[in-house]
């Protein structure tokens, strides 16, 4: 069956990877399909998505900024004419395509293409991947034809649309050999192990937290790989000490390596590396971002917190404690094993397959 698909969004790893799994199992199915992804000009998806080979063009758009700063003013003040740019882009690239469907993967870059697509009878599917939706998912939500649950506590806010709830679909994450990890990532494979992902783009309050406590790492039995994002890297890499035990890195490209080695993750509460900790059985500390629209982090954070599936440090307290209680987690294998014990029992998703399923039954 020749298709013709736009997958758009994008923004931060949690909107692209989700949109490459979609990708992969879509073209594994119909492998004439042709993809065309659609995000925002100057993100980052417009250099990881040609990268993995994808056809890709980019819309004038960027997200409004909530904090009350008189820059964030001046650069909302532009957000009316990006956003009129940014539809008759969308109508250039749907009238050039033609596309059969449009998926919209969430962010900021997803919502002028998802409208354009509904305004032009065009169907439409958006992946919500939060317990509390995003303000673009809730602007599409009347028009899609369908709209696919990461997290089945977000179907309370869409009572009067179709919903089926299917996981997040997440990047191939499958487990290698804690010694194979261990050379990959140059540490040491006995020596029990923290990974720090900030999100794709990094979080600064997490990398504060460790950099302050930083000698605390270095001197216990621990090891630590920390993703500091790349906006940070330049600053923190002349601040951290030369040690064996911490690996500091802009971005990890080997996701596996660094999860298979990883006893306790220390991460923020996006929708899809919530999905990854779940799927992967990862013990975790949770901060979630308190810069996010509605809070939307803690309420996932709560859905497995509430399970004993996780531990939360709150942001604003994670400068004081968040080192400590990762090491005392480390060491601490009764309450390991019991927070491993508890996401095993979260329901998984072969979400990609599923997503798949869904809109190929909305279309019949």
């Amino acid at each position: 069956m020749k298709q013709r698909l736009i997958i758009s969004g994008g923004g931060t790893g949690g909107h692209i990877f989700p949109a490459l799994a979609i990708a992969q199992e879509w073209r594994k199915r119909w492998p004439d399909t042709d993809i065309l992804f659609v995000g925002a000009k100057g993100a980052m998806e417009e250099e990881i998505i040609p990268r993995k080979g994808h056809a890709y063009k980019s819309v004038w758009i960027s997200g409004i900024h909530r904090k009350k700063t008189v820059r964030n003013l001046w650069r909302n003040a532009s957000f009316p004419l990006k956003l009129v740019v940014s539809l008759f882009q969308s109508r250039k690239i749907l009238k050039e395509f033609s596309p059969d469907l449009v998926i919209g993967t969430g962010g900021f870059a997803s919502g002028p293409m998802g409208r354009a697509a509904t305004q032009k009878g065009i169907p439409l599917f958006i992946l919500e991947a939060n317990a509390y939706p995003g303000l673009v998912n809730r602007w599409l939500a009347p028009k899609a034809k369908l709209i696919l649950l990461g997290n089945g506590d977000a179907k309370k806010y869409f009572q009067e649309y179709p919903t089926v709830t299917t996981g997040n679909p997440i990047r191939s994450l499958s487990p290698i050999p804690k010694s194979e990890a261990a050379k990959i990532m140059e540490l040491d494979p006995s020596s029990p192990t923290l990974l720090s992902v900030g999100g794709s783009l990094g979080a600064a309050s997490i990398n504060r937290a460790l950099l302050a406590h930083i000698d605390k790492v270095v001197k216990s039995n621990a090891q630590l790989i920390w993703q500091c994002g790349k906006h940070y890297y330049d600053t923190l890499k002349d601040q951290v000490p030369e040690s064996p035990r911490v690996k500091l890195l802009p971005f990890i490209e080997n996701m596996e390596a660094a999860y298979s080695l990883a006893d306790v993750v220390i991460s923020r509460a996006g929708g899809s590396t919530m999905s990854e900790l779940i799927a992967l059985n990862k013990a975790s500390i949770l901060i979630p971002s308190p810069n996010v629209a509605e809070d939307h982090q803690t309420k996932n954070a709560l859905s497995l917190t509430e399970k004993h599936a996780a531990l939360l440090v709150n942001d604003q307290e994670a400068k004081e404690s968040l080192v400590d209680t990762a090491l005392s987690l480390l060491n601490n294998e009764e309450r390991l094993n019991t927070l491993k014990e508890h996401i095993e029992k979260v329901e998984k998703f072969n979400s990609a397959e599923k997503i798949v399923d869904e809109i190929t039954r909305a279309l019949t």
